[in-house]
């Protein structure tokens, strides 16, 4: 009788099923909220950061809070905080309460937020970087596709409209360049980004 092949062994995993929950957790959290104009759902946002994130080196806490970086700031608030602390540990939930530029209902003006947003990076560690780099380039590449795309009524989406717009976003560049452990390839994409969105809008 001839034997059985050997069970080859499963290989290991990349990312532990902590990493599934907290995907599960995110997909919940935001089921009901979709991309600013869009019927896009917004857990696409959130695997698209964590993806950015994973590929420029973030170990699995920081891709964890990469999924979750908006769930204080957009679904919850501490509630949410506490939530994520109690489930995934207290440097996840450090990295997300430090990429959440609000929890206020309603939030403070617009202009005044993302300054302070802008001004805090300069003392943010470097798994903050990374997960608010990895957000405003997914961000960024949104914008760019978009405009190119349906053209300057993409503004209109935006709290800052066009000029407040590309305020933040050459700030964000400025002050991730700014920073002693700036993650140079990721902001030079984001840099790049960046300069396309300014090109089409001045050519608008």
């Amino acid at each position: 009788m001839k034997a059985a092949d050997p069970v080859a062994p499963e290989p290991p995993r990349a990312l532990s099923p902590r990493f599934d929950e907290a995907l599960m957790l995110a997909s919940e959290l935001h089921a009901r909220q979709l991309r600013k104009g869009t019927t896009i759902p917004y857990v696409s946002h959130l695997l698209g950061v964590a993806s950015i994130a994973l590929e420029y080196g973030a170990d699995e806490e920081t891709a964890t809070a990469a999924l979750l970086h908006d769930a204080i700031e957009d679904q919850g608030g501490a509630g949410t905080e506490w939530l994520i602390q109690d489930r995934f540990g207290a440097r996840v939930a450090a990295i997300v309460r430090a990429c959440s530029d609000t929890d206020e209902v309603p939030k403070p003006p617009w202009r005044a937020r993302k300054a302070t947003y802008i001004a805090h990076l300069a003392s943010a560690d470097r798994a903050t970087l990374l997960v608010s780099a990895s957000d405003k380039l997914h961000n960024a590449r949104t914008i760019l596709a978009d405009l190119r795309a349906d053209g300057p009524s993409v503004w209109d989406r935006f709290s800052g409209g066009r000029d407040g717009t590309l305020w933040y976003y050459r700030a964000l560049v400025t002050a991730f360049r700014a920073h002693p452990d700036h993650l140079l390839r990721l902001v030079d994409e984001l840099d790049r980004t960046v300069t396309a969105i300014e090109d089409v809008a001045g050519g608008e």
